[in-house]
């Protein structure tokens, strides 16, 4: 690739970054908190300025791009720069292997739709005031009608990051049980959670992945975070944010219909970055 074309590339990604991150940092700077737009950032611990930063992906020489020689895993030479494929999967083979078999086993499984984002729900059931999560914003239906609202439906979390944050009251409520070692045997791609993993995926597995993946991966998790926090107990019309009332009719049907055209972007998402890994990559050195 030309140099005035990656760099053309590249400015115009770290300058979309800037926009989606522009809030982040201003509230750093003053101190502030925000419940949604936070998550990413604090969650998955990949920081602005690593988003910011442009990768072709592996295949692509850039011309002119002295600068990257010493950049992880890359290599220059010739006058060019490119992503060291054989040192990333000597290096990283497990993650890659990883990453694939996960991909492959949220595919290869339907979404499942009767959640109704009752997980943060749980987060909160019979909670004293240091437990929630979100401690400086109300719940909409208070503390009793929140308790009822878990104990009239059934609980059916399937994402161990999200269950693990469970209260104590909460977890014998729950049909399933996920652990981190059962990640792989029960992933689906209906959960918001999972959706929102496909950029974990992708960052993770920076600079082999293309930066135009994973911020558009970014993208999607941004949106199922606003559904997320949206469909949750608490009260955030102040910042802007409608509730989905899941704990009607009107509300399920609201929150299903978002979870499944979640699910078809993010199952997308996982197809292309799956197209990306190698296959069989030997276990690191």
């Amino acid at each position: 690739m030309a140099e005035t074309e990656w760099r053309q590339r590249a400015a115009a990604h770290a300058a979309a970054v800037e926009e989606l991150t522009a809030g982040r940092l201003e509230r750093r700077r003053d101190g502030r908190r925000h419940p949604v737009e936070d998550f990413l950032f604090e969650y998955y611990a990949f920081r602005p300025a690593q988003l910011a930063r442009w990768h072709p992906g592996a295949g692509v020489e850039l011309e002119g791009a002295a600068e990257r020689s010493d950049w992880a895993f890359y290599r220059y030479a010739g006058g060019r720069a490119s992503v060291d494929l054989a040192d990333f999967v000597a290096r990283r083979g497990r993650a890659i292997g990883f990453v694939r078999g996960l991909l492959s086993a949220t595919l290869s499984r339907p979404g499942r739709f009767g959640c109704f984002g009752l997980h943060e729900w749980a987060m909160v059931y019979r909670a004293d005031d240091e437990a929630i999560r979100h401690a400086g914003w109300p719940l909409r239906l208070g503390r009793q009608g929140t308790d009822e609202v878990v104990e009239a439906h059934t609980v059916a979390c399937s994402h161990f990051d999200a269950f693990r944050f469970f209260t104590d009251a909460a977890v014998p409520r729950n049909r399933l049980h996920p652990t981190r070692e059962g990640q792989l045997a029960m992933e689906q791609p209906g959960c918001l959670h999972a959706g929102m993993d496909v950029y974990k995926w992708c960052f993770k597995l920076t600079p082999l992945v293309p930066s135009s993946l994973t911020l558009e991966a970014f993208r999607l998790a941004r949106e199922i975070r606003e559904l997320d926090m949206r469909a949750a107990p608490y009260d955030l019309t102040e910042l802007g944010y409608e509730p989905v009332r899941i704990e009607t009719a009107e509300g399920k049907a609201e929150y299903v219909a978002a979870q499944r055209e979640f699910t078809r972007r993010s199952n997308d998402l996982r197809r292309r970055l799956l197209d990306l890994l190698p296959d069989n990559p030997r276990p690191d050195a």
